[in-house]
Protein backbone atom coordinates (compact mmCIF):
# COMPACT_ATOMS: atom_id res chain seq x y z
CA UNK A 1 0.00 0.00 0.00
CA UNK A 2 0.94 3.36 -1.16
CA UNK A 3 0.89 4.64 2.80
CA UNK A 4 3.32 1.94 4.07
CA UNK A 5 6.99 2.61 4.94
CA UNK A 6 8.41 -0.13 2.57
CA UNK A 7 6.15 1.22 -0.24
CA UNK A 8 8.01 1.04 -3.59
CA UNK A 9 6.03 3.54 -5.35
CA UNK A 10 7.31 6.06 -2.92
CA UNK A 11 10.16 8.25 -5.00
CA UNK A 12 11.06 9.77 -1.84
CA UNK A 13 11.59 6.38 0.46
CA UNK A 14 14.46 7.54 2.52
CA UNK A 15 14.19 11.30 1.85
CA UNK A 16 13.11 13.90 4.02
CA UNK A 17 9.96 14.05 1.82
CA UNK A 18 8.91 10.59 2.73
CA UNK A 19 6.17 11.68 4.92
CA UNK A 20 4.86 14.33 2.93
CA UNK A 21 4.68 11.99 0.02
CA UNK A 22 2.29 9.14 1.80
CA UNK A 23 0.22 12.25 2.93
CA UNK A 24 -0.26 13.65 -0.36
CA UNK A 25 -1.04 10.49 -1.54
CA UNK A 26 -4.41 9.62 0.09
CA UNK A 27 -6.11 10.11 -3.24
CA UNK A 28 -4.66 7.23 -5.13
CA UNK A 29 -4.94 6.12 -8.13
CA UNK A 30 -6.09 2.61 -9.66
CA UNK A 31 -4.16 -0.02 -8.08
CA UNK A 32 -3.55 2.46 -5.29
CA UNK A 33 -0.36 3.45 -7.14
CA UNK A 34 -0.32 7.41 -6.34
CA UNK A 35 -1.60 9.53 -8.87
CA UNK A 36 1.32 12.28 -9.40
CA UNK A 37 -0.94 14.28 -11.10
CA UNK A 38 -3.38 14.81 -8.04
CA UNK A 39 -0.11 15.21 -6.15
CA UNK A 40 1.28 17.84 -7.65
CA UNK A 41 -2.26 19.32 -8.03
CA UNK A 42 -2.96 19.47 -4.39
CA UNK A 43 0.38 21.44 -3.66
CA UNK A 44 -0.12 23.57 -6.36
CA UNK A 45 -2.71 24.94 -5.27
CA UNK A 46 -0.45 25.91 -2.23
CA UNK A 47 1.36 27.88 -4.57
CA UNK A 48 -1.26 30.16 -5.85
CA UNK A 49 0.58 33.68 -5.29
CA UNK A 50 3.98 32.13 -5.49
CA UNK A 51 7.04 33.59 -8.41
CA UNK A 52 8.85 31.67 -10.17
CA UNK A 53 11.36 29.97 -9.06
CA UNK A 54 13.09 33.10 -6.75
CA UNK A 55 14.69 32.01 -3.56
CA UNK A 56 12.57 34.85 -2.19
CA UNK A 57 8.97 35.64 -3.28
CA UNK A 58 9.84 39.40 -2.40
CA UNK A 59 6.64 40.99 -3.85
CA UNK A 60 4.87 39.11 -0.84
CA UNK A 61 7.68 39.86 1.59
CA UNK A 62 7.01 43.69 0.39
CA UNK A 63 3.40 43.52 0.49
CA UNK A 64 3.11 42.11 3.74
CA UNK A 65 5.54 44.40 5.44
CA UNK A 66 4.01 47.34 4.06
CA UNK A 67 0.46 46.11 5.38
CA UNK A 68 2.00 45.38 8.79
CA UNK A 69 3.00 49.05 8.72
CA UNK A 70 -0.02 50.29 8.16
CA UNK A 71 -1.76 48.24 10.66
CA UNK A 72 0.63 49.74 13.21
CA UNK A 73 0.02 53.07 11.95
CA UNK A 74 2.14 55.16 9.49
CA UNK A 75 1.31 58.34 8.09
CA UNK A 76 3.05 60.88 5.14
CA UNK A 77 5.60 63.29 6.02
CA UNK A 78 5.28 66.86 5.24
CA UNK A 79 7.73 69.54 4.55
CA UNK A 80 7.88 70.46 8.01
CA UNK A 81 9.42 66.77 8.66
CA UNK A 82 11.49 66.92 5.97
CA UNK A 83 12.66 70.78 7.05
CA UNK A 84 13.80 69.67 10.88
CA UNK A 85 15.56 66.72 9.40
CA UNK A 86 17.81 68.63 7.39
CA UNK A 87 18.56 71.37 9.96
CA UNK A 88 19.60 68.56 12.31
CA UNK A 89 21.54 66.85 9.52
CA UNK A 90 23.32 70.45 9.09
CA UNK A 91 24.53 71.10 12.05
CA UNK A 92 25.77 67.32 12.73
CA UNK A 93 27.64 68.23 9.90
CA UNK A 94 29.38 71.57 11.50
CA UNK A 95 30.09 69.55 14.35
CA UNK A 96 31.93 66.57 13.10
CA UNK A 97 33.91 68.44 11.27
CA UNK A 98 36.13 68.79 14.53
CA UNK A 99 35.40 65.25 15.45
CA UNK A 100 36.71 63.27 12.34
CA UNK A 101 38.88 63.87 9.17
CA UNK A 102 36.49 61.85 7.08
CA UNK A 103 34.48 64.17 5.16
CA UNK A 104 31.14 65.56 4.76
CA UNK A 105 29.07 64.03 2.11
CA UNK A 106 25.69 64.21 3.30
CA UNK A 107 24.36 66.10 -0.01
CA UNK A 108 20.92 65.67 0.54
CA UNK A 109 18.39 64.50 3.41
CA UNK A 110 14.94 63.26 4.05
CA UNK A 111 12.52 62.28 6.45
CA UNK A 112 11.22 58.96 5.76
CA UNK A 113 7.78 57.49 6.87
CA UNK A 114 7.93 53.88 7.52
CA UNK A 115 6.50 52.98 4.49
CA UNK A 116 9.39 54.54 2.44
CA UNK A 117 11.69 53.00 4.55
CA UNK A 118 10.27 49.30 3.48
CA UNK A 119 10.38 50.50 -0.17
CA UNK A 120 13.81 52.51 0.23
CA UNK A 121 15.54 49.70 1.81
CA UNK A 122 14.02 46.24 -0.06
CA UNK A 123 16.86 46.62 -2.65
CA UNK A 124 20.00 45.83 0.19
CA UNK A 125 17.62 43.38 2.03
CA UNK A 126 17.23 40.95 -1.03
CA UNK A 127 21.21 41.63 -1.40
CA UNK A 128 21.43 39.95 2.55
CA UNK A 129 18.66 37.59 2.26
CA UNK A 130 18.90 35.74 -1.30
CA UNK A 131 22.38 33.90 -0.92
CA UNK A 132 20.82 32.68 2.53
CA UNK A 133 17.46 31.46 0.96
CA UNK A 134 18.92 29.92 -2.27
CA UNK A 135 21.65 27.62 0.12
CA UNK A 136 18.78 26.54 2.03
CA UNK A 137 17.01 25.50 -1.08
CA UNK A 138 19.76 24.16 -2.72
CA UNK A 139 20.13 22.42 0.37
CA UNK A 140 16.96 20.52 0.94
CA UNK A 141 17.07 19.59 -2.68
CA UNK A 142 20.38 17.99 -2.15
CA UNK A 143 18.87 15.87 0.80
CA UNK A 144 17.08 13.63 -2.45
CA UNK A 145 18.83 10.58 -3.43
CA UNK A 146 19.84 10.32 -7.33
CA UNK A 147 16.99 7.43 -7.83
CA UNK A 148 14.15 9.61 -6.57
CA UNK A 149 15.51 12.76 -9.04
CA UNK A 150 13.04 11.56 -12.12
CA UNK A 151 10.23 12.52 -9.70
CA UNK A 152 11.71 15.31 -7.72
CA UNK A 153 11.55 17.56 -10.48
CA UNK A 154 7.84 18.67 -10.61
CA UNK A 155 8.03 18.27 -6.87
CA UNK A 156 11.25 20.04 -5.79
CA UNK A 157 10.02 23.07 -8.03
CA UNK A 158 7.37 23.26 -6.65
CA UNK A 159 8.42 22.99 -2.97
CA UNK A 160 11.52 25.95 -3.76
CA UNK A 161 8.54 28.03 -5.19
CA UNK A 162 6.33 27.34 -1.96
CA UNK A 163 9.88 28.09 0.02
CA UNK A 164 9.75 31.17 -1.51
CA UNK A 165 6.36 32.27 -0.29
CA UNK A 166 7.50 31.26 3.37
CA UNK A 167 10.34 33.26 3.04
CA UNK A 168 8.45 35.93 1.52
CA UNK A 169 6.01 36.03 4.38
CA UNK A 170 8.85 35.61 7.43
CA UNK A 171 11.03 38.42 5.94
CA UNK A 172 7.78 40.56 4.88
CA UNK A 173 6.71 40.31 8.40
CA UNK A 174 10.59 40.96 10.11
CA UNK A 175 10.82 44.04 7.68
CA UNK A 176 7.03 45.64 8.62
CA UNK A 177 8.38 45.48 12.60
CA UNK A 178 11.90 46.73 12.13
CA UNK A 179 9.90 50.14 10.25
CA UNK A 180 8.53 50.92 13.09
CA UNK A 181 11.59 50.74 15.28
CA UNK A 182 14.55 51.87 13.07
CA UNK A 183 15.30 55.59 13.48
CA UNK A 184 17.75 55.91 10.66
CA UNK A 185 18.74 54.12 7.54
CA UNK A 186 22.22 53.12 9.16
CA UNK A 187 19.77 52.40 12.71
CA UNK A 188 21.17 48.58 12.43
CA UNK A 189 24.92 49.29 11.12
CA UNK A 190 24.10 48.36 7.49
CA UNK A 191 24.44 51.03 4.54
CA UNK A 192 20.86 50.05 3.73
CA UNK A 193 19.70 53.99 1.88
CA UNK A 194 21.59 55.39 -0.55
CA UNK A 195 25.19 56.44 -0.39
CA UNK A 196 25.57 60.31 0.53
CA UNK A 197 21.56 60.77 2.05
CA UNK A 198 20.94 61.05 5.33
CA UNK A 199 17.65 59.65 6.43
CA UNK A 200 15.68 60.19 9.78
CA UNK A 201 12.27 58.55 10.79
CA UNK A 202 10.40 60.94 12.31
CA UNK A 203 7.78 59.26 14.25
CA UNK A 204 10.05 56.64 14.88
CA UNK A 205 12.46 59.30 16.28
CA UNK A 206 9.31 60.79 18.63
CA UNK A 207 9.00 56.82 19.57
CA UNK A 208 12.48 56.68 20.86
CA UNK A 209 12.07 60.01 22.68
CA UNK A 210 9.59 59.02 25.09
CA UNK A 211 9.90 58.89 28.49
CA UNK A 212 13.72 59.94 28.20
CA UNK A 213 12.21 63.81 29.66
CA UNK A 214 14.48 65.61 26.89
CA UNK A 215 13.77 68.33 24.18
CA UNK A 216 12.95 66.79 20.34
CA UNK A 217 15.89 68.99 19.06
CA UNK A 218 18.45 67.05 21.10
CA UNK A 219 17.45 63.98 20.29
CA UNK A 220 16.72 64.91 16.85
CA UNK A 221 19.90 66.19 16.30
CA UNK A 222 21.87 63.14 18.41
CA UNK A 223 20.46 60.34 16.19
CA UNK A 224 21.30 63.16 13.16
CA UNK A 225 25.00 62.82 14.32
CA UNK A 226 24.73 59.11 14.22
CA UNK A 227 23.37 58.88 11.00
CA UNK A 228 25.67 61.18 9.63
CA UNK A 229 28.56 59.62 11.02
CA UNK A 230 27.35 56.63 9.38
CA UNK A 231 27.20 57.94 5.77
CA UNK A 232 30.65 59.65 5.99
CA UNK A 233 32.15 56.04 7.24
CA UNK A 234 30.05 54.46 4.40
CA UNK A 235 30.88 57.01 1.83
CA UNK A 236 34.79 57.72 3.13
CA UNK A 237 35.05 53.88 3.49
CA UNK A 238 35.11 52.33 -0.65
CA UNK A 239 35.19 48.69 0.72
CA UNK A 240 33.51 48.44 3.81
CA UNK A 241 29.97 47.72 2.34
CA UNK A 242 31.31 44.96 0.15
CA UNK A 243 32.98 43.52 2.66
CA UNK A 244 29.89 43.29 5.29
CA UNK A 245 27.79 41.62 2.49
CA UNK A 246 30.82 39.07 1.66
CA UNK A 247 30.80 37.93 5.00
CA UNK A 248 26.53 37.37 4.95
CA UNK A 249 27.43 35.64 1.56
CA UNK A 250 29.89 33.17 2.97
CA UNK A 251 27.43 32.85 5.85
CA UNK A 252 25.25 31.03 3.51
CA UNK A 253 27.64 29.41 1.55
CA UNK A 254 28.18 27.20 4.56
CA UNK A 255 24.40 26.37 5.63
CA UNK A 256 23.65 22.66 6.26
CA UNK A 257 20.43 21.68 6.82
CA UNK A 258 18.65 19.36 9.51
CA UNK A 259 16.67 16.73 7.21
CA UNK A 260 15.41 14.99 9.97
CA UNK A 261 13.69 17.97 10.68
CA UNK A 262 12.43 18.47 7.68
CA UNK A 263 10.81 15.27 7.68
CA UNK A 264 9.51 15.19 11.28
CA UNK A 265 7.73 18.38 10.22
CA UNK A 266 6.40 17.14 6.60
CA UNK A 267 4.74 14.37 8.73
CA UNK A 268 2.77 16.39 10.78
CA UNK A 269 1.68 18.30 7.78
CA UNK A 270 -2.10 18.08 6.26
CA UNK A 271 -1.90 18.59 2.15
CA UNK A 272 -5.74 19.91 2.57
CA UNK A 273 -4.28 22.46 5.06
CA UNK A 274 -2.10 25.53 3.51
CA UNK A 275 -2.01 27.27 6.73
CA UNK A 276 -0.74 24.37 8.61
CA UNK A 277 1.23 23.78 5.53
CA UNK A 278 3.23 27.30 6.39
CA UNK A 279 2.62 27.54 9.83
CA UNK A 280 5.01 24.46 9.74
CA UNK A 281 7.67 26.01 7.82
CA UNK A 282 7.58 29.22 9.17
CA UNK A 283 8.14 27.35 12.75
CA UNK A 284 11.86 26.64 11.66
CA UNK A 285 11.81 24.28 8.79
CA UNK A 286 14.22 26.42 6.75
CA UNK A 287 16.65 27.05 9.63
CA UNK A 288 19.83 26.10 9.05
CA UNK A 289 22.47 24.38 11.15
CA UNK A 290 25.28 25.86 11.98
CA UNK A 291 28.79 25.18 10.40
CA UNK A 292 32.09 26.17 11.13
CA UNK A 293 32.22 28.26 7.90
CA UNK A 294 29.25 29.58 9.62
CA UNK A 295 30.78 30.20 12.54
CA UNK A 296 33.77 31.76 10.80
CA UNK A 297 31.87 34.04 8.76
CA UNK A 298 29.81 35.13 11.75
CA UNK A 299 33.01 36.18 14.05
CA UNK A 300 34.01 38.33 11.09
CA UNK A 301 30.63 39.57 10.40
CA UNK A 302 29.87 40.50 14.21
CA UNK A 303 33.26 41.53 14.44
CA UNK A 304 33.31 44.50 11.12
CA UNK A 305 29.39 45.42 12.76
CA UNK A 306 31.25 46.08 16.25
CA UNK A 307 33.74 48.37 14.62
CA UNK A 308 31.01 50.45 12.77
CA UNK A 309 28.82 50.82 15.68
CA UNK A 310 32.10 51.99 18.17
CA UNK A 311 33.56 54.10 15.67
CA UNK A 312 30.32 55.64 14.83
CA UNK A 313 30.20 55.96 19.45
CA UNK A 314 33.15 57.57 19.55
CA UNK A 315 32.99 60.34 16.92
CA UNK A 316 29.56 61.39 18.20
CA UNK A 317 31.06 61.19 22.07
CA UNK A 318 34.20 63.66 21.04
CA UNK A 319 31.30 65.69 18.50
CA UNK A 320 29.38 65.89 21.61
CA UNK A 321 31.50 67.03 24.41
CA UNK A 322 31.00 70.04 25.91
CA UNK A 323 28.10 70.72 23.47
CA UNK A 324 25.20 68.26 24.17
CA UNK A 325 25.12 67.54 28.15
CA UNK A 326 22.13 64.95 27.30
CA UNK A 327 24.33 63.19 24.95
CA UNK A 328 25.90 60.95 28.39
CA UNK A 329 21.97 59.83 28.13
CA UNK A 330 21.18 59.68 24.34
CA UNK A 331 23.88 57.43 24.86
CA UNK A 332 23.26 55.00 27.50
CA UNK A 333 19.77 54.73 25.86
CA UNK A 334 21.43 53.79 22.39
CA UNK A 335 23.40 51.09 24.23
CA UNK A 336 20.85 49.58 26.45
CA UNK A 337 18.37 49.41 23.17
CA UNK A 338 21.23 47.19 22.04
CA UNK A 339 21.92 45.11 24.84
CA UNK A 340 17.86 44.69 25.20
CA UNK A 341 18.18 43.14 21.85
CA UNK A 342 17.63 46.18 19.40
CA UNK A 343 16.55 46.19 15.40
CA UNK A 344 20.22 44.77 14.69
CA UNK A 345 19.86 41.72 16.83
CA UNK A 346 16.26 41.24 15.95
CA UNK A 347 16.66 41.35 12.11
CA UNK A 348 19.40 39.37 11.95
CA UNK A 349 18.32 36.79 13.99
CA UNK A 350 14.88 36.88 12.03
CA UNK A 351 15.95 36.75 8.68
CA UNK A 352 18.91 34.81 8.55
CA UNK A 353 19.84 33.39 11.70
CA UNK A 354 22.72 35.59 12.57
CA UNK A 355 23.23 36.37 16.29
CA UNK A 356 24.94 39.61 17.19
CA UNK A 357 26.31 40.52 20.59
CA UNK A 358 26.05 43.53 21.92
CA UNK A 359 28.98 43.10 24.18
CA UNK A 360 31.56 43.64 21.09
CA UNK A 361 30.14 46.99 20.28
CA UNK A 362 31.27 48.26 23.70
CA UNK A 363 34.84 46.77 23.03
CA UNK A 364 34.93 48.69 19.76
CA UNK A 365 34.04 51.56 21.38
CA UNK A 366 36.86 51.17 24.18
CA UNK A 367 38.92 50.60 21.39
CA UNK A 368 38.57 53.62 19.07
CA UNK A 369 38.84 55.26 22.07
CA UNK A 370 42.27 54.11 22.86
CA UNK A 371 43.59 54.34 19.63
CA UNK A 372 42.35 58.14 19.09
CA UNK A 373 43.57 58.86 23.00
CA UNK A 374 47.22 57.22 21.58
CA UNK A 375 46.91 58.47 18.09
CA UNK A 376 44.28 61.48 17.40
CA UNK A 377 41.66 61.18 15.15
CA UNK A 378 43.53 60.94 12.09
CA UNK A 379 45.46 57.48 13.16
CA UNK A 380 41.68 56.37 14.38
CA UNK A 381 40.47 57.15 11.10
CA UNK A 382 43.17 56.11 9.04
CA UNK A 383 42.51 52.33 10.24
CA UNK A 384 40.09 52.21 7.16
CA UNK A 385 41.83 52.85 4.49
CA UNK A 386 42.33 48.99 3.76
CA UNK A 387 41.07 46.02 6.03
CA UNK A 388 43.82 44.33 6.46
CA UNK A 389 44.77 47.25 8.89
CA UNK A 390 41.41 46.58 10.69
CA UNK A 391 41.21 45.36 14.11
CA UNK A 392 40.89 41.84 14.81
CA UNK A 393 38.63 39.81 17.39
CA UNK A 394 41.24 39.54 19.64
CA UNK A 395 42.59 42.91 19.02
CA UNK A 396 38.91 43.83 20.65
CA UNK A 397 40.03 41.75 23.78
CA UNK A 398 43.03 43.99 24.45
CA UNK A 399 42.26 47.69 23.22
CA UNK A 400 45.38 49.38 25.00
CA UNK A 401 47.63 46.71 23.48
CA UNK A 402 46.15 47.20 19.83
CA UNK A 403 45.87 51.50 20.11
CA UNK A 404 50.34 50.88 21.42
CA UNK A 405 51.11 49.48 17.78
CA UNK A 406 48.38 51.32 15.93
CA UNK A 407 50.97 54.01 15.40
CA UNK A 408 52.88 50.78 13.37
CA UNK A 409 50.21 50.47 11.56
CA UNK A 410 49.17 54.32 10.18
CA UNK A 411 53.08 54.18 8.93
CA UNK A 412 52.21 51.38 6.65
CA UNK A 413 52.65 52.21 2.75
CA UNK A 414 48.90 51.57 1.86
CA UNK A 415 50.10 50.83 -1.60
CA UNK A 416 51.34 47.97 -0.81
CA UNK A 417 47.98 45.89 -0.51
CA UNK A 418 46.58 46.97 -3.54
CA UNK A 419 46.57 45.04 -6.29
CA UNK A 420 47.59 46.77 -9.62
CA UNK A 421 43.86 47.43 -10.71
CA UNK A 422 43.34 49.45 -7.62
CA UNK A 423 45.99 51.44 -8.23
CA UNK A 424 45.35 51.87 -11.53
CA UNK A 425 41.92 51.56 -12.20
CA UNK A 426 41.24 51.95 -15.87
CA UNK A 427 37.09 51.68 -15.52
CA UNK A 428 35.84 52.31 -12.24
CA UNK A 429 32.80 50.78 -13.51
CA UNK A 430 34.19 47.50 -14.75
CA UNK A 431 34.01 44.34 -12.80
CA UNK A 432 36.98 41.93 -13.95
CA UNK A 433 37.13 39.35 -11.27
CA UNK A 434 33.84 38.36 -12.46
CA UNK A 435 32.41 38.43 -8.78
CA UNK A 436 29.83 40.74 -9.52
CA UNK A 437 30.51 43.66 -7.27
CA UNK A 438 30.80 47.16 -8.41
CA UNK A 439 31.78 50.12 -6.83
CA UNK A 440 28.56 51.75 -4.78
CA UNK A 441 27.68 54.75 -6.52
Amino acid sequence: MSDEPDNPDNPFKGTPFEAMFQQFSGAAGAGGTPDLNAIFAQVQQLLSGSTDGKPVNWELAKDIARKTVSTAGDRSMTSADGDRVADAVRLAEHWLDEATTLPEVSATSAAWSRAEWVENTLPVWQTIVDPVAEHVAGAMGNALPAEAQQFAGPMAGMLRQLGGSVFGAQVGQGLGELASEVVSSSDIGLPLGPIGQAILLPDNVAKFAEGLGLTDEDVRLYLALREVAHQRLYAGVPWLRQHLLAAVADYAAGIEVDTGKIERAMADIDPQNPEAMQEALAGGLFEPEDSEQQKAALVRLETTLALVEGWVDDVVREATRDRMPAAIQLSETVRRRRAAGGPAEQTFATLVGLQLRPRRLRDAANLWAAVRDARGADGRDNLWSHPDLMPSTADLDDPIGFAQHAGELSNIDITDFLTDEEKNPSDPGSDKDGDGDKPTK
